[in-house]
């Protein structure tokens, strides 16, 4: 992959991850017109795809659960001024159902990916006083049947940003966005495991949760967003 370089411009930096679809995406998309995006992704025929797309952009092809690829993908990116986490995995099922090798695949791009990333970051986010975006999940603030691996994720991603925001008070603000359901191939997936038929207009739009990320980016220095709660209405 290409390393990222900000002497390549003069626009403030996004680092967006699982950018090559869904609400990842959409948030390069919505920040491009004034950021230059770097557009993380597994996939990197689907990133380059969206970099193509977009006004200011470069690939972050990368897979975030390989420590040594993910510290040589940072490398020479001194300053970033936006950091959004939204790659990550879902699952349904009961506990008894579940397996080891699950809850250790899906808790390690859920929470270990985004908090070594923050934490590799850290430098050029201070230099930038900058923000980290934590895309999280309804899942996140409260548990159903069937969702103790997801929802055990997404509150420990909850607990990482609440820490982090109170670590880095006073150099990088931390806002913690939790989505209700999103029209998303991820989201065809889970119904179709929770046995249920996918209606895409009974859920958020990707472009609705990207909008909510842009008011967190357009807040002054002095303001926080700490968390939001969106949903379909």
């Amino acid at each position: 992959m290409n390393t990222p370089r900000n002497h390549r411009t003069d626009r403030p930096v996004a680092l967006v991850t699982g950018a090559s679809r869904g609400i990842g995406r959409a948030v390069a998309q919505v920040l491009s017109p004034t950021h230059h995006v770097l557009v993380g992704g597994r996939d990197a025929d689907l990133v380059a795809q969206v970099v193509a797309g977009l006004e200011s952009a470069e690939p972050f092809a990368v897979d975030l659960t390989d420590d040594a690829a993910l510290a040589r993908a940072v490398t020479g990116l001194e300053r970033l001024d936006v950091l959004v986490h939204s790659a990550g995995l879902v699952s349904f099922g009961p506990l008894a159902d579940s397996t080891t090798a699950e809850w250790r695949e899906l808790l390690e791009l859920n929470v270990v990916a985004p908090a070594t990333l923050t934490r590799l970051l850290l430098p050029a986010l201070r230099a930038a006083h900058g923000l980290v975006i934590f895309l999280n999940s309804g899942a996140g603030l409260t548990a159903h049947r069937g969702f103790s691996l997801y929802s055990a994720s997404k509150f420990a991603l909850t607990a990482l940003a609440d820490a982090v925001r109170q670590d880095e008070r006073g150099h990088v603000r931390v806002t913690s966005i939790h989505p209700g359901r999103v029209a998303t191939d991820m989201q065809a997936k889970l119904t179709a495991l929770e046995g249920m038929p996918y209606v895409p207009d009974a859920h958020l739009d990707p472009a609705e949760v990207a909008k909510a990320v842009r008011v967190a980016v357009d807040l002054p220095p002095g303001a926080s967003l700490d968390s939001l709660r969106i949903n379909p209405a």
